[in-house]
C-alpha cells in the first residue's frame, strides 16, 4: 500500500467532491450530475476509507452495474493506492451475490456445484417445461414466460406469493414458474435473477450469517443508484441494517430504465430509509459546454418529482445548438450525413468523434441507408444493423419464399415462426427426404403431404403452412409493394408473435417491422446500382418490384458495418448512449409521438422518464449538439405530419441556432411530377420563405396537385405545419 496523506487524496477535487470523499462515516446520498466526475469521487472515497479511516480493504463493498464499470473501478483504486484489487469486494450486484452463494451454498439451499444459466439456457429450459405441461406454446410463449419469471424475481416474489385472482393467463404463468422452480432446484441451476433473489433470502433465512457480514463490512458504496430494482434495494437495506454506512451515488435525472425494473423511487426515498443521510450535489460538469448544459438543465427542470440540481461549467459557452427542421426522414438523414462529412473534412474530427442518437431502433434504417450511399463508415453501438435484426430476417424470409419456394434457408427459418406445431423432428424428416431425392425442402414438404410420410398432426400443420404461403402469393400479385410487405407481416402472425414478448423489446420489434413497410413504400428499383464484371454500370431487369426490393435489401445487409476498432460514426438508441460522450452528437427524430414516444405521452411517470432520456441525450455532447426533427415522417406505411417535440420547446431560445431549410430538398421520384405540377400552378418552390396574413412567416415543405386543386404545406414559425389550398391562401414569397 502506498501511504497517502489528506492533502494528496483531496488534491484536484472541487469542493463538493472533497466533501463527499472526506465525509464522516455516515450515510451519504451523492447526486452526481452528468459529467461531474462521480467515478473519481468513488475511487477517492475508497482510498480515503483505507488510508485515513484505516478500514481494511476486505471490509469495503463497492457495487456497480456493469462488469466494465467494476473493472475500471478496481483498476483506478489499484492505480491510486497500490492495493491489489483482489482484496476488495468490488463488483456488480450479480457477481457479488454469486460470490456469496458459492461460499454459503448450503445455507442458500443450493447444491455445491450449482450452475449459472445464461438467458439462452434459461429459455431452452422453459420451453421444455411448457411442452412437458402440454401448454399451448403459441398462446403462452416461452419467451413471455421467461420475461414473467424474471420480473417476479426482480420484485422478490416466489410462485406461492402470487395471487392470479382468477386470471387464466396469470394462473398459467404461475404454473410454469412453479414447475420451472422445481426443475432448477432438481438440476442445480440458477438464472441471473435468481442470484440476487437467493442472496436476499440468504440474509433473511440466516440471521447469524447476516450478523457475521454486518460485522465484517464497515462501509458500502453503490454506483448508479438510480438504476436499482426492488430486489437489489431490498438486499442492500437488509445487509446494511442499522450497522453499515452506505454511500449511494447516482442521478435521478438519468433514471431511464423503468421499463426493465429500475425504480427511481429508490434514490428518491433513500434519505428516508437511511436516516440521517447527508446529501451532496455534484453539479460542476467537466464534459459539455455552457450552452449544452443550459439546454439540459432547462429540459429536465420540467420534471416535477426530481430531487433537483443544476449543472454548470467553468468552460466556454461554446457553439449554439443547431436545430434542423427536415422535410422528411430522408432529408434528416442526408443532413446528418452532410454534417458528418463537413466535420470530418473541415474540422479535424475523426468519425468516432461523432454519434447519432435516436429514440427508436427502427429509425436506424434510413440513417444506415444514407451512410451506406455516402460511403461513410458507421457502427451500430450495442445493437444490430436493421437488416440483421431477428424480426426483419423473419419477415424477409417470408417474402423470399413468395419469390422462390426453393429457398431452403428461408423456409427453415419461418416454417415454425410463429409456432404452428411443426417441430424439429418434422423438419429433420423433410431434410432427410430432400437429401435422398435431391429436392428442395419445399418439394420435400409437398411430397410429405401428398404421400402421407408423416403423422396426421404433422401433415395437417404442413398443409396449413403450404396454404399460408400460397395464399400470400395470390394476394400479393395484385397489390403494391409496400402493401405486399404489410400483408405478409400481418398474415404471417409476426406482429402477434412479437407482441407476446412484452416490454420495450417487443415494442422495438414491432416498430422495426413497421419500418420495413416504410422501406418498401419509398423503394425505387431505379436506385439499384449494378455493375458488370468490368465495373461498368448496367441496367438490371427484375421480374417484379418485390424481387428488386429483396435484391437491394441483400445488398444493404451485405454492406458490412465498420470493424470494432475502425474509425467510424457511432449510431445508437438513446438508452444505449448512457455513460458515453462524444465531441459531436446528433439527436434525430425529436417529434411528438416519436420522442416523447406515443406510448408515454399520456402517462405522467413515463413522460418524466422520456424527458430524462432527452436529458441523457443532450448531455452526451461535449462540444457540438445537433437536434433534428422531420416535418413529415413515414410511419406504418403512411406519411404522418408531426409537430416538433415538446422537449425542443423546453430548450431556451438563446441556446439554439436554427438551420434553415434549403430549396434543394428533393422528393422521391414517384412524387416528383405532382410537385412539379403544383410548383407550376403556384409559382412557389420547396424551401421557399413565404408570408401568410394570419399565420405569418413560414417555409414551404411540400406541395401537391394541379391547377386550382394545388395544395402547399407550410411550416409556420409560430403556428406549426399546415396544408393550405394555394388558390385561397394568398401566400406571398418573401424573397421577391
Amino acid at each position: 500500500m502506498r501511504a497517502m496523506d489528506v492533502t494528496e487524496l483531496l488534491d484536484g477535487l472541487n469542493p463538493p467532491q472533497r466533501e463527499a470523499v472526506a465525509s464522516p462515516l455516515n450515510h451519504q446520498l451523492v447526486l452526481a450530475g452528468a459529467g461531474s466526475g462521480k467515478t473519481r469521487v468513488l475511487v477517492h472515497r475508497i482510498a480515503w476509507l483505507m488510508q485515513i479511516e484505516h478500514i481494511s480493504p476486505s471490509s469495503i463493498m463497492a457495487v456497480t452495474f456493469t462488469n466494465k464499470a467494476a473493472k475500471e473501478m478496481r483498476s483506478r483504486v489499484e492505480e491510486l493506492t497500490g492495493i491489489s484489487p483482489k482484496h476488495l469486494w468490488i463488483g456488480t450486484f450479480h457477481s457479488l451475490a454469486h460470490r456469496l452463494l458459492r461460499t454459503h451454498w448450503k445455507q442458500a439451499n443450493l447444491s455445491e456445484n450449482f450452475q449459472v444459466m445464461d438467458s439462452d439456457d434459461q429459455l431452452r429450459l422453459i420451453k421444455r417445461i411448457v411442452r412437458g405441461l402440454n401448454i399451448d406454446e403459441e398462446v403462452y410463449q416461452p419467451k413471455q414466460a421467461q420475461w414473467y419469471i424474471n420480473a417476479q424475481k426482480d420484485e422478490g416474489l416466489r410462485p406461492q406469493h402470487i395471487q392470479p385472482f382468477g386470471d387464466q393467463w396469470a394462473q398459467t404463468m404461475v404454473t410454469i414458474y412453479s414447475a420451472y422452480e422445481e426443475a432448477c432446484q432438481r438440476a442445480g441451476l440458477v438464472d441471473f435473477a435468481e442470484l440476487l433473489f437467493r442472496a436476499h433470502e440468504l440474509w433473511l433465512n440466516n440471521p447469524s450469517l447476516l450478523t457475521q457480514y454486518q460485522q465484517r463490512f464497515r462501509y458500502i458504496l453503490v454506483d448508479e443508484f438510480q438504476d436499482t430494482n426492488t430486489i437489489q434495494y431490498a438486499w442492500l437495506r437488509v445487509l446494511a441494517g442499522n450497522a453499515i454506512p452506505v454511500m449511494a451515488v447516482g442521478d435521478d435525472d438519468q433514471s431511464i430504465y423503468g421499463w426493465r425494473g429500475a425504480r427511481i423511487e429508490n434514490i428518491q426515498q433513500f434519505s428516508k430509509d437511511f436516516a440521517g443521510a447527508q446529501e451532496i450535489k455534484l453539479e460542476q460538469n467537466y464534459r459539455s459546454t455552457g450552452n449544452i448544459l443550459k439546454a439540459a438543465n432547462s429540459v429536465i427542470d420540467n420534471n416535477p418529482t426530481r430531487l433537483g440540481k443544476n449543472l454548470w461549467t467553468e468552460g466556454d459557452q461554446g457553439e449554439p445548438i443547431a436545430l434542423y427542421a427536415a422535410f422528411n426522414e430522408q432529408d434528416e438523414a442526408r443532413f446528418i450525413v452532410d454534417q458528418v462529412e463537413s466535420h470530418f473534412k473541415n474540422n479535424d474530427r475523426t468519425y468516432q468523434d461523432m454519434a447519432v442518437l435516436y429514440r427508436s431502433n427502427a429509425q436506424s434504417r434510413v440513417l444506415e441507408e444514407a451512410f451506406i450511399r455516402a460511403g461513410l463508415p458507421y457502427r451500430i453501438y450495442g445493437g444490430q444493423r436493421f437488416y440483421e435484426r431477428l424480426e426483419i430476417k423473419n419477415a424477409m424470409a417470408y417474402l423470399r419464399l413468395l419469390q422462390n419456394r426453393h429457398d431452403d434457408a428461408s423456409l427453415e427459418r419461418v416454417i415454425n415462426v410463429p409456432a404452428r406445431a411443426i417441430g424439429e423432428k418434422t423438419v429433420e424428416t423433410l431434410r432427410q427426404y430432400a437429401r435422398e431425392h435431391g429436392t428442395s425442402l419445399w418439394q420435400a414438404l409437398e411430397q410429405a403431404i401428398r404421400k402421407d410420410l408423416l403423422a396426421a398432426r404433422a401433415t395437417t400443420a404442413l398443409q396449413k403452412f403450404e396454404s399460408l404461403i400460397d395464399e400470400m402469393e395470390v394476394t400479393c400479385q395484385s397489390i403494391e409493394l409496400h402493401e405486399q410487405v404489410d400483408h405478409v407481416i400481418q398474415t404471417s402472425g409476426l406482429i402477434e408473435h412479437h407482441m407476446k414478448e412484452k416490454g420495450e423489446k417487443a415494442q422495438a420489434r414491432i416498430e422495426n417491422l413497421e419500418e420495413l413497410v416504410n422501406a418498401a413504400k419509398t423503394f425505387d428499383p431505379d436506385d439499384i446500382e449494378a455493375v458488370d464484371e468490368n465495373g461498368e454500370p448496367v441496367d438490371v431487369e427484375y421480374a417484379s418490384p418485390l424481387a428488386a426490393f429483396l435484391d437491394q435489401a441483400a445488398l444493404d445487409a451485405g454492406d458490412a458495418q465498420a470493424d470494432e476498432f475502425e474509425d467510424s460514426v457511432q449510431m445508437m438508441t438513446l438508452h444505449s448512449a448512457k455513460g458515453l460522450e462524444f465531441p459531436v452528437v446528433f439527436m434525430a427524430g425529436l417529434e411528438e409521438g416519436l420522442f416523447p414516444h406515443k406510448m408515454s405521452a399520456d402517462d405522467p411517470n413515463r413522460l418524466e422518464e422520456e424527458r430524462r432520456l432527452c436529458y441523457v441525450g443532450i448531455t452526451r455532447a461535449m462540444e457540438k449538439l445537433y437536434i433534428c426533427y422531420a416535418e413529415s415522417r413515414r410511419m406504418y406505411g403512411q406519411e404522418n405530419f408531426a409537430s416538433p417535440s415538446r422537449f425542443i420547446r423546453e430548450i431556451p431560445h438563446d441556446t439554439i441556432e436554427e438551420v434553415r431549410l434549403k430549396a434543394t430538398v428533393s422528393k422521391p421520384v414517384s412524387q416528383q411530377f405532382s410537385v412539379e405540377s403544383a410548383q407550376e400552378a403556384t409559382g412557389l418552390k420547396i424551401g421557399q420563405q413565404v408570408w401568410h396574413a394570419k399565420f405569418g412567416e413560414g417555409t414551404v415543405l411540400d406541395m401537391e396537385g394541379q391547377g386550382a386543386q394545388a395544395r402547399v404545406q407550410v411550416s409556420f414559425d409560430f403556428d406549426g405545419t399546415k396544408w393550405l389550398v394555394a388558390a385561397y391562401a394568398n401566400l406571398r414569397p418573401m424573397d421577391l
